[in-house]
């Protein structure tokens, strides 16, 4: 597990109602307890492990934010559209469970908070909300595919 693996981890367990994981993976041990406050991170880990790869996991148990949204060029200059990207590295999923409706399709309008999608990642699913009002006009990821950190999702024509 490396480094930004943990980040992620953190960011996620924060987000949610989950009160500890522990993790084990080839003699390291990781297991994250959330407070009210913060989460609290607890390393037991072999001596191979550099000294300065636990000092920024302190700053790590920050909350996080969602996704990110950026604006972005596209081919016509006229044109200027909102991407939405990944929080996280994991499984993107258009709907709650297979068979069921999409939670956002190409023309609907969207409002932040709406949820856009979901990304499995580690066994627990993340609702992504949105942070932009706006319309959807393209989606960038096919269903079930894995996606990567601030990997693009959906572009968005603000309204």
């Amino acid at each position: 597990m490396d480094f930004k693996q943990i980040q992620e981890l953190i960011k996620l367990i924060n987000k949610s109602n989950i009160g500890e994981v522990s993790i084990e993976e080839k003699g390291f041990k990781l297991t994250i307890k959330q407070k009210e406050e913060a989460a609290q991170t607890v390393f037991a880990a072999p001596q191979q492990f550099p000294q300065s790869f636990q000092a920024p996991v302190a700053t790590a148990s920050q909350p996080s934010s969602a996704p990110a949204a950026e604006k972005v060029k596209t081919d016509s200059a006229t044109d200027n559209f909102i991407t939405i990207k990944s929080p996280m590295i994991g499984t993107f999923y258009r709907s709650s469970t297979p068979g069921k409706p999409p939670f956002i399709e190409i023309g609907d309008d969207i409002t932040p908070g709406k949820v856009v999608c979901i990304i499995e990642a580690m066994k627990l699913f993340n609702e992504i909300e949105s942070e932009i009002k706006g319309r959807i006009v393209k989606v960038l990821a096919d269903d079930a595919s894995p996606v990567e950190y601030d990997q693009p999702l959906f572009l968005v024509e603000p309204i």
